[in-house]
């Protein structure tokens, strides 16, 4: 695995951390394989319930590397496309069959490219510092990561359109008013909140909170009846395992529940 992903699991939490702080870790070809990587080994993991993304340094991600653009790179649209559908679309694509919490805990820039990994994260965090912006328009281009995808559902189509065609930055404050991002923190707190949330979860039967996401992620995609068969499907498979019974067992005792992940 790549140097620029550093991988760190304690008690049912992987830490991805994007680890190129010299250039506010800009994503590269590189980067973008250690992270599927990242989450081809926690997804088999039985050690890691939930993953934490976050970045080395001052800054979350502050996207494609622009002094990697323009003359001299082979602009022919089957290359471009390629590549974007590749190597950017990889993350996004991946995360849509990745069954285990992912959340995003938002340090410094978050802009263009960067942005969109953490609007594919199920839950961002951000600390005061945080500064998010889709740029696109300003280098005459489109939010190929999956900005235009995930930024309306979020925010409402509106809301996503002026941010995407005015390039604007926006603080944590502003993203907590508006919906990206549940919660913000003192910058020397958040990488703690967020683990700390992380570990609640992963503290909850790891069954459900699986079949909980795909449950939601099905439901945005279906109509009410289509919703409420699937559900009532992962329910009888989450009854029938021993974490529901250890569950209500835990509930009756006041104690922490022991789970086996069925």
């Amino acid at each position: 695995m790549t140097d620029q992903v550093l991988i760190d699991v304690q008690d049912g939490v992987a830490t991805l951390t994007l680890n190129r702080p010299e250039k506010l870790n800009a994503f590269t070809g590189d980067m973008l394989k250690g992270l599927i990587a990242a989450l081809d080994d926690c997804e088999t993991r039985g050690d890691v319930a939930v993953v934490v993304l976050t970045g080395t340094g001052r800054g979350f991600c502050s996207g494609g590397d622009i002094g990697g653009m323009g003359e001299g790179h082979d602009v022919r649209p089957h290359i471009t496309k390629d590549r974007i559908w590749q190597e950017i679309q990889a993350f996004p694509k991946r995360l849509a069959r990745f069954e285990k919490p992912i959340l995003a805990a938002v340090n410094g820039a978050a802009v263009g490219g960067g942005m969109d990994l953490a609007l594919a994260c199920d839950i961002r965090i951000a600390g005061e510092s945080a500064k998010f912006a889709e740029t696109y328009a300003k280098i005459g281009l489109l939010p190929g990561g999956g900005g235009a995808y995930f930024l309306p559902r979020l925010v409402g189509r509106a809301r996503a359109l002026e941010l995407l065609w005015t390039a604007d930055f926006i603080d944590g404050a502003t993203a907590l008013e508006i919906g990206l991002v549940n919660h913000v923190y003192p910058d020397d707190q958040l990488l703690a909140e967020t683990i700390k949330l992380a570990k609640r979860i992963a503290a909850m039967p790891p069954l459900s909170i699986r079949l909980i996401k795909r449950t939601v992620d099905q439901s945005l995609k279906s109509d009410m009846d289509t919703a409420f068969d699937l559900v009532s499907s992962h329910i009888a498979i989450a009854r029938s395992g021993p974490d529901h019974a250890e569950a209500i067992a835990a509930f009756k005792e006041k104690r922490p529940g022991k789970f086996g992940g069925f």
